[in-house]
């Protein structure tokens, strides 16, 4: 016979924890490397990625 395992579902405040700051438009903006020159507008930008939620904003320089 098989080990069964029992799953607990998260609870709320654990599945959504940390998005209500960013609901509210409070990011914690990280610098992301991967990407720092734009074809488009032919210069260097900067990409920051929320350490929270994930959303990317571009600063050019």
């Amino acid at each position: 016979m098989a080990d069964i395992l029992t799953f607990k579902r998260p609870k709320a405040s654990e599945r959504h924890k940390g998005k209500s700051l960013c609901r509210h438009g409070h990011h914690k903006w990280m610098v992301d490397k991967e990407s720092v020159f734009d074809s488009k507008q032919g210069r260097l930008v900067t990409r920051y990625r929320c350490t929270r939620c994930g959303k990317i904003r571009i600063k050019a320089q």
